[in-house]
């Protein structure tokens, strides 16, 4: 949007990009999207009537007024600096409410938009088109256009494993209950749109959504404490009543049944291929409210969760399984189960016997991990004298029974419901629910094992050592049972903290079974040394077993997982992984664990030490050396995706993304995290679920499976080709981040850093240490600061001068780039993110935070080497894809940026007028919440809140 104006009181600047220019849409996307339109003037229409109703016509004509003019704003026919007028000088009472008019539009626009999908996708099902890009029925067509074979399938598939984990730092910035209020909307629309309403009807349905619209006006958008970690963990969990025990079973249910439909000789196993996992509770790189406690109560409750809602299923399926021993053949397993005699006339509900029986067992069970609290006063009646079942495969084998038992009576339709739907449950949460991975940086575990060895005698001095000598003495002591330590060892609140949590871990792994904590993740992995220091704190805990002298027979339930984040940590992450593989008791440990390393690859702190382009090259040339160093050593590799919301962080389409990895980077297996508010977006309820989850799934199936890839001999010069763009466009990121003088101090002024703090989003401290470095900051703080303030500067800089000076005057390499656009995958995905982003960004608004820079000079250098970037990258956009419609390839995001987003404009506009204010010493409570509020509403606008 341009800017013809300079903001009030400020010094005239160039004009910004204006970024409409870019978003073509025309009629027939105008046509396709009015019932998106409608649904938002109809929302819109109740939350105006609630606002005049609540706050006053005062605050409703000025939300009108507002909007009308940010709409203006974006055709051009007014300036912005008419908008922004409106709030110079606002008072806060007032200011707050125009706020939050604004923040519940974005929220009730992003449920429109979520139900828009699901009627086009409908749409497409109802006129029989072929099945859409990303769903597994496209998948299985793709397979069999393929004519692949079934032992081809069997061996890319044998382990096939699909691992979301929910992170430890969600920047999700809904509270529970407007979560839930959002939910209730979202089914009241979805009724409305499908049923055939009368007008009574229609008026009816109406007036509850205007309720529950109602409801949310009233409840406070923003906490007035900080998350608490507690607070996290409970905060994940609520994800599995919502819609995981619902859609997970069910999909590694089909998948299963319609690949071994169309590949019966593949051999596929039982399996679940998908499986969740969980940051929250057990990473504590950098956040020092994760204690051994912590682990306790993560763990316990996640347990807590699969085993009830086990026990729930079981009571169910008893008041449902009530046939009659007078009308069906009870076998001899299912009379067994029972307790009961073939021939006893008072048998007559063998199956209900049986689930008694079972859930008496499973009760016990619960008895011996949980508090007598956890159990309803029936299930502790059921509890006495009945044996625990020992792992969950116990369980499974008795609803095997079952299944069995009905499907002699024919009764499978039966059995492929509830029945099915819990014998998968068991299969895939058991008794622990997810795998809760330990993280923590390596320095913690340097220092930590340098006590250690200090206090058992074995070295005094151990941070003074080399590499090489490390490793020694390392391997050493990871070969010999001995403890470093004893129980009545005084050590230091460091050492005995770290130690504390890995012997949590050990009980919940005896108590819930070796899933319960699979992975200890190496932050910040450099070296060898910084692997075989994790595994000294395993061993302490009795998680790592040496086995007996002489053997070299190591074994550990819990693998060591390296963390490659930095852009040379990524580079050289397969040399790292060759030389461990060349520590004999190491390859042996790997070889007890199926011959598989996990190497997590970290997408936030690579964008933030080198940019976009370089980060994101880094990454996959990382992939192609771990890939061939694998190979070479004979294991087998899983890689495991550590991606943020925004793109800047390794968003973007998780569809695109895993198909743009390299060939061989996936091979069945993928984990990947999610974070924030895209755990909601995704996951909140059964439908979104089901269609994010089919989409990790249908990805790696291809990924495995297929040449997605699509160089052929042309990959290496390409390879060369992006070494070349990758460097410069690293050289030009650091030019500005890391070589410009008073750069840090233009990024906390002219962006909401300082206040982000206060925002109550998650118990995580912004920076691991208190210093104003760049490097030191987190990357959600660092890439939240830049969406706020719409300059989105880790989706995109440096990439437009990298682009420029490579291809210079050369039109042949400027046809290599539309080339790799049109057939190479990561190329498209990179680009097509980027072009997300630089939709998103605005120059204009983010002129009006660099004002809040109080050295002009500074700003004027920094603000302009920023608006140069940014044109020059969308000229190059523009010129390799071909459109000057950055949103060509995303109907999705255009609709939602051409509809809505001069709705951000307030919002933007506010933030900007309070922290102003608030900088100038008006430190009042009210201009606090002001600013928390218009972080809340953007991030929830758009989408990401880092």
């Amino acid at each position: 949007m341009s800017e013809t104006a300079p903001a009030k009181g400020a010094p005239a600047s160039r004009p910004s990009i204006s970024i409409v220019d870019h978003i073509v849409v025309d009629d027939e996307g105008r046509a396709l999207t009015e019932p998106l339109r409608e649904d938002i003037r109809l929302l819109g229409g109740i939350l105006g009537e609630v606002v005049a109703e609540h706050s006053g016509t005062d605050v409703f004509d000025l939300v009108e007024s507002a909007r009308v003019a940010a709409f203006g704003v974006r055709r051009n026919e007014i300036d912005r600096s008419e908008l922004a007028d409106m709030f110079v000088d606002l008072d806060v009472a007032t200011a707050v409410p125009v706020i939050r008019a604004f923040s519940h539009f974005a929220l009730l626009a992003n449920l429109a938009e979520d139900i828009h999908r699901e009627r086009r996708r409908a749409i497409h099902v109802r006129a029989g088109d072929p099945p859409q890009k990303s769903s597994l029925a496209a998948t299985y067509r793709q397979l069999a256009d393929a004519g692949l074979g079934d032992e081809e399938v069997g061996k890319a598939l044998a382990d096939a494993n699909v691992v979301p984990v929910i992170t430890a730092h969600p920047t999700e910035t809904r509270r529970r209950t407007v979560f839930e209020a959002q939910n209730r909307i979202t089914e009241l629309m979805r009724f409305r749109g499908r049923t055939e309403l009368t007008p009574d009807e229609d008026a009816e349905v109406t007036e509850a959504i205007r309720r529950q619209i109602l409801t949310l006006w009233q409840t406070a958008l923003i906490r007035l404490e900080r998350l608490t970690i507690q607070d996290e963990i409970r905060s994940g969990l609520r994800y599995y009543d919502a819609s995981f025990f619902e859609v997970v079973p069910a999909i590694n249910t089909s998948v299963r049944a319609a690949l071994r439909s169309a590949y019966p000789d593949a051999g596929l196993a039982d399996e679940p291929m998908i499986r969740m996992g969980s940051w929250i509770g057990g990473d504590r790189d950098g956040n020092p409210f994760v204690t051994a406690e912590v682990v306790t109560l993560a763990t316990t409750l996640a347990a807590a969760t699969a085993v009830g809602h086990h026990l729930a299923e079981l009571e169910n399926l008893a008041q449902e399984l009530s046939m009659s021993a007078r009308l069906i053949t009870g076998t001899e397993p299912l009379l067994a189960l029972a307790g009961a005699d073939a021939d006893d006339p008072g048998v007559d509900e063998p199956f209900r016997l049986a689930l008694r029986h079972i859930r008496s067992r499973l009760a016990a069970t619960a008895r011996g991990m949980f508090d007598d609290d956890f159990l309803s006063s029936s299930d502790l009646f059921l509890v006495d004298g009945k044996s625990p079942y020992h792992d969950a495969s116990e369980l499974l084998a008795d609803l095997d029974v079952i299944d069995a038992a009905l499907r002699v009576n024919n009764d499978a339709t039966i059995a492929d419901d509830r029945l099915l739907s819990l014998r998968e449950s068991v299969r895939t949460f058991g008794f622990h629910l997810s795998g809760l991975d330990l993280r923590q940086n390596s320095d913690m575990h340097e220092e930590v094992v340098a006590e250690l060895l200090a206090w058992a005698g074995v070295h005094a001095d151990y941070a003074s050592l080399g590499e090489e000598e490390r490793v020694e003495i390392l391997s050493a002591e990871l070969q010999r049972r001995r403890p470093l330590t004893s129980p009545d060892a005084e050590l230091s609140e460091l050492a005995t903290k770290e130690l504390g949590i890995v012997r949590a871990a050990a009980k919940a792994v005896a108590t819930f079974g070796p899933e319960a904590v699979p992975n200890y993740i190496i932050s910040m992995c450099t070296s060898v040394s910084d692997m075989l220091e994790a595994l000294i704190l395993l061993k302490e805990a009795g998680l790592y077993d040496p086995g007996a002298a002489g053997e070299n027979s190591p074994r550990s339930t819990v693998r060591v997982v390296p963390l490659f984040e930095t852009i040379e940590d990524l580079q050289q992450g397969a040399t790292t992984l060759l030389a461990v593989l060349d520590v004999p008791f190491y390859r042996a440990l790997v070889e007890s664990q199926h011959g598989m390393q996990e190497i997590m690859l970290g997408y936030s702190d690579s964008n933030k030490d080198g940019g976009y382009m370089a980060a994101n090259w880094a990454l996959y040339r990382a992939e192609l050396d771990l890939v061939e160093a694998a190979s070479r050593s004979g294991i087998r590799l899983r890689l495991f995706h550590g991606r943020g919301g925004t793109v800047g962080r390794g968003g973007g389409p998780s569809y695109d993304a895993i198909l743009a990895q390299p060939p061989g980077a996936v091979r069945g297996s993928l984990r990947i995290t999610e974070q924030g508010e895209i755990i909601a977006a995704k996951y909140a309820e059964p439908v979104t679920a089901r269609r994010n989850l089919e989409t990790l799934l249908a990805a790696t199936i291809e990924s495995s499976l297929l040449d997605v890839e699509g160089l052929g001999d042309e990959s290496e010069s390409a390879y060369e080709i992006m070494d070349d763009i990758a460097a410069r466009a690293r050289a030009a990121y650091s030019r500005l981040v890391h070589e410009t003088p008073g750069f840090v101090e233009y990024f906390t002024t002219s962006t909401p850093l300082s206040e982000i703090g206060a925002l109550n989003i998650g118990s995580r401290p912004a920076s691991r240490k208190q210093t104003e470095k760049i490097s030191d900051l987190r990357a959600i703080p660092w890439v939240l600061s830049w969406t706020q303030s719409r300059v989105m500067l880790p989706g995109w800089y440096g990439t437009g001068s990298a682009f420029e000076e490579w291809v210079g005057d050369d039109p042949t390499r400027l046809e290599a780039l539309q080339r790799y656009y049109e057939k190479w995958p990561f190329f498209r995905t990179v680009m097509s993110n980027m072009a997300q982003v630089l939709a998103k960004s605005d120059m204009g608004l983010a002129e009006r935070y660099a004002q809040l820079v109080p050295d002009e000079q500074l700003r004027d250098k920094v603000f302009g080497m920023i608006v140069d970037e940014h044109e020059r990258t969308i000229a190059m956009c523009a010129e390799i894809t071909g459109t000057d419609d950055l949103l060509h390839d995303n109907a999705a995001l255009k609709r939602s940026v051409y509809n809505r987003f001069p709705y951000l404009e307030p919002l933007n506009l506010l933030q900007v007028e309070l922290l102003r204010r608030f900088r100038a010493g008006e430190d009042t409570p009210l201009v606090r919440r002001g600013i928390q509020l218009t972080m809340n509403g953007l991030a929830t606008a758009l989408r990401n809140s880092g």
